[in-house]
């Protein structure tokens, strides 16, 4: 029944519209983030631009990204390498350094005195060996 209301060109081109839709939103988002993201801009700058996308949408998104395409490609770098810092920095925390880390320790303990040259000399091979 459906089918014969609704031909294959037709379901066609409601699926572009809608891809083309939701493209359009995901622009959108990122604009907004953008925006918001910005700290060279001052508030009312952005709320310049907010009003400006929200009463002419395609005219405000498309002048913003061409006034801002720059500027837009360098946050989001900055912020990528600060967030895959913060995960190297946790990973090494979480890590705690691996064997060199543990042969190092059992080195101070050594030359402090705490341990004899037979337990670093197993300490270093349990490091090495696992």
């Amino acid at each position: 029944m459906l089918a014969a209301d609704y031909p294959f060109l037709d379901l066609l081109w409601t699926m572009f519209l809608f891809f083309l839709f939701i493209i359009w939103i995901w622009i959108l988002i990122t604009v907004f983030a953008d925006i918001f993201r910005r700290r060279d801009a001052s508030g009312f700058t952005k709320v310049l631009w907010i009003i400006f996308v929200i009463l002419l949408p395609y005219l405000g998104v498309f002048i913003y990204l061409i006034a801002n395409h720059d500027g837009m490609a360098e946050r989001n770098v900055k912020q990528v390498q600060a967030q895959q810092a913060q995960m190297d920095d946790y990973v090494r925390s979480v890590a705690g350094g691996g064997a060199a880390a543990e042969i190092e320790k059992a080195k101070a303990l050594l030359d402090s005195g705490a341990i004899s040259q037979a337990e670093f000399d197993s300490i270093k091979a349990k490091a090495l060996a696992g």
